[in-house]
């Protein structure tokens, strides 16, 4: 079964949905969308020192997308306005990355696959750290879910509880940067952040408990992963950008359907 190109797409589409969709739902209650942007930015200088170093192209996207949220979560609060801050870290690192990139001799590197994703070049190799990645997001999620709840909802209710916000704040850093490291194959650096969000802001008009919206989104990314590869091979799109495509209309329906309902 996995000898079909695109059997080993879509299962490696299915995993980079299944642990963007409650990493999503977080980013979409805490309004981190510009984070997980920046995180995704960075990986583009992780893929250009892994092959500098001959390491694997997940062990270097990782590092550098959990070297990229820590430096956020460290700088944060510090004089800097947020939004600066991500906007400046998220560019340099991207620039500083296709720079790095460009020096690399004697290496031949598909650059356009790393910016926007080659899902259709999913070896069984690939799919296996997929994988490994989406159960690693989903247990850890998992672990943490109601501590991170209760961090997100409101921190004064969380030191209550004895949780600590900034611990938590870690969880989901961590997870990210394992998102972004597995996603990159699937949609690259430059549409990761759109498989995060928009899944869990299609889901959040027909959810009615924060588990529920999860497991929508979760729905939603899948579909959108089925439907849009389906789509790229009928009409010989781009495989990622058509995902996120199918995820953009998803998310205009839930947005139509709850308008109408509140008009009713």
């Amino acid at each position: 079964m996995l000898d079909d190109f695109l059997i080993r797409a879509t299962l490696a589409g299915i995993g980079v949905a299944l642990a963007a969709a409650p990493l999503g739902c977080f980013v979409v209650w805490r309004r981190m969308a510009y984070f997980g942007d920046a995180t995704a930015h960075a990986a583009i200088l992780g893929v250009a020192l892994a092959l500098a170093f001959s390491m694997s192209i997940f062990v270097g996207t990782i590092t550098v997308a959990l070297v990229m949220a820590l430096t956020v979560s460290a700088l944060s609060g510090r004089g800097y306005a947020m939004d600066t801050l991500l906007g400046v870290l998220a560019h340099s690192a991207l620039a500083f990355g296709l720079v790095a990139v460009s020096f690399l001799s004697g290496i031949r590197i598909d650059l356009m696959a790393y910016l926007f994703g080659d899902i259709l070049a999913v070896s069984r190799g690939d799919l296996a750290v997929i994988w490994g990645g989406a159960a690693l997001v989903v247990a850890l999620i998992g672990w943490r879910w109601s501590a991170l709840l209760t961090a997100t909802l409101n921190e004064d209710l969380a030191h209550a509880s004895g949780i600590d916000p900034r611990r938590e704040q870690l969880v989901l850093t961590l997870a990210l940067a394992i998102t972004v490291a597995v996603a990159i194959k699937v949609v690259g650096v430059l549409l990761i952040a759109a498989m995060l969000i928009i899944p869990a802001a299609a889901a959040r008009p027909l959810s009615r408990t924060p588990e529920g919206m999860a497991l929508m989104a979760a729905v939603i990314g899948t579909l959108s992963t089925v439907i849009g590869l389906r789509a790229a091979f009928v009409l010989d799109t781009p495989a990622g950008p058509s995902i996120v495509c199918i995820a953009a209309l998803s998310f205009v329906s839930t947005t139509l359907v709850s308008s109408l309902r509140r008009a009713a």
